[in-house]
């Protein structure tokens, strides 16, 4: 392996830091216009950001502007640790200038402020605030704005201005889109990643307006397109989604902006050029489309026949109906997405509702989407290779391929699909035993070890919400020090597609050949 260059990695890690501390200004407006007392706080926390970029720029301009398939994982990794740490600044500033009354409940320590940092960036979603709606304006505003970064991924906008800075970029989206692949809109990777962005701020901004003419103020609106479209999960009101429960108007708009995070954008991109034919031949998108409506139809019987009629919000009737279907398709879609805004609590609905929600934990949205999760397409590939064995069996010296959109996948893409899966569940069984003993200690209860079992898959699989006394509507706050920070380490993980991450921790990858 040829040495690292360094250079070319403190390079790129310092244009990540200067578009950090610009994201950081953007709230120092917000906090001028709002009138609350982070104003020096975020303009001190850019300015200390920025010029810490500018540096790491200026003093490595002069190095070799390729990027080798190795320093492209590094510089995710790398970059992905500067975002985190640097993201903290503004919540560390904030600490010196909030009132005493605002701090009672130690919820700006570095462990807190570390955890809602990485939940922001890997749009996970999960807080430790227990009371958000109190927060300065410039704070939530800095919290959405975490979770629009991180959901397109912020490394991404970075190849999309590379060329002018003269560096080659492919390795770098390789290393940081989600997915087996990354349908590319245009031949050039930097255009790709110009036009998704670019797809990506026209949304969110059309999206704004949408929910503004809906009933939600234009603060509000704005911070839940940024956590919609990125399948953050960030919400403005302690209450969520919730504060909106009579609002069916922006319950609909959300549903649609949460799908479209979940989808690819290669193919809302397509489909907004009117290439229906070819978004539609696209087996990932009717799997995601099959697999939303059927689970909310599953779902919707059994609030329309069981939950609703027996606890008096609804009865059989077409307002029930419509009722039922719309908590049935926002919840699902929610949780496909890994978005997990929430209207009601679906964990109290029923114990057979909860375990398909638990289901979908681990299925996530699509390849090239926002979301989190395995992802739709590993599913149906593995679905596909298994049929694809039974006629092995039954035919041993036949060569019987594994197609996906009418074309044969190489046995690579096929292993690697396995190898993810078994990796996946392998640390989400591993990590759940950690999280009860670091959380719980030995003397754990079954009631603790379910709770463990579902906080961890929320997390690794960037959902956000889990079931039990870490769902809907409630913090973390409580969770031990060392539980959050082995949470942490799940979100990264989960964002970056585990083997991004992992193949750092390998010999093979530091060996010279």
């Amino acid at each position: 392996m040829k040495s690292l260059n360094y250079k070319v990695i403190l390079n790129l890690s310092g244009v990540l830091l200067l578009l950090n501390a610009l994201f950081m200004y953007f709230s120092m407006l917000v906090s001028i216009y709002f009138g609350d007392t982070l104003t020096y706080s975020f303009l001190i926390s850019g300015t200390v950001i920025g010029l810490i970029g500018f540096l790491m720029v200026y003093f490595t301009r002069q190095g070799r502007k390729h990027v080798s398939k190795r320093e492209g994982f590094i510089v995710v990794f790398v970059g992905w640790l500067f975002l985190i740490l640097s993201g903290c600044i503004p919540y560390f500033s904030a600490y010196f200038y909030l009132p005493a009354e605002d701090l009672i409940n130690n919820e700006f320590n570095f462990t807190n402020i570390f955890y809602e940092t990485v939940s922001g960036y890997t749009a996970t979603g999960t807080s430790i605030f227990d009371d958000p709606q109190n927060l300065p304006k410039s704070i939530l505003f800095w919290r959405s704005t975490t979770n629009w970064i991180g959901g397109m991924g912020i490394i991404v906008l970075t190849i999309a201005i590379l060329p002018f800075l003269g560096i080659g970029g492919r390795q770098l989206f390789l290393a940081e889109a989600p997915g087996i692949y990354t349908d590319k809109i245009h031949p050039r990777i930097t255009d790709t990643a110009k036009n998704l962005w670019i797809l990506y701020v026209v949304l969110t901004l059309i999206f704004t307006i949408l929910l503004y003419f809906s009933g939600m103020n234009w603060f509000d609106a704005t911070n839940h397109s940024m956590s919609a479209i990125s399948t953050g999960g960030f919400s403005t009101k302690n209450m969520g989604v919730a504060y909106w429960d009579s609002n069916i108007a922006v319950q609909y708009i959300l549903i649609i902006l949460m799908f479209i995070g979940g989808a690819n954008f290669a193919l809302i991109y397509l489909l907004i050029k009117g290439q229906f034919k070819k978004v539609w031949n696209n087996e990932e998108f009717r799997w995601y489309i099959g697999l939303i409506g059927l689970i909310t139809v599953l779902i919707f019987t059994a609030l329309f026949l069981f939950v609703y009629p027996n606890n008096g919000l609804s009865t059989y009737n077409l307002l029930g109906a419509e009722h039922s279907f719309r908590m049935a398709l926002f919840h699902v879609i929610s949780i496909v997405s890994t978005t997990a805004f929430y209207i009601e609590d679906y964990t109290s609905w029923l114990s057979i509702t909860s375990l398909m929600f638990f289901a979908l934990f681990f299925i996530g949205g699509s390849a090239g989407s926002t979301s989190g999760g395995i992802t739709v397409i590993r599913h149906v590939i593995l679905i596909k290779n298994c049929f694809a064995e039974f006629k092995r069996i039954l035919h041993p010296n036949a060569i019987i391929p594994v197609r996906y959109n009418g074309k044969s996948l190489q046995q690579s893409v096929v292993f690697h699909v396995m190898a993810f899966f078994i990796m996946y569940m392998f640390i989400w069984i591993a990590s759940s035993i950690l999280f009860a003993l670091f959380n719980y200690g030995v003397t754990m209860s079954l009631h603790d070890i379910l709770t463990s079992l579902t906080i961890t898959a929320s997390t690794l699989g960037n959902v956000g919400n889990a079931l039990g006394e870490y769902g809907p509507g409630n913090s973390i706050n409580d969770i031990t020090d060392t539980a959050k920070f082995l949470l942490c380490s799940l979100m990264v993980l989960g964002r970056l597609e585990l083997f991004t991450i992992l193949i750092l921790f390998t010999s093979y990858f530091w060996k010279n050949n």
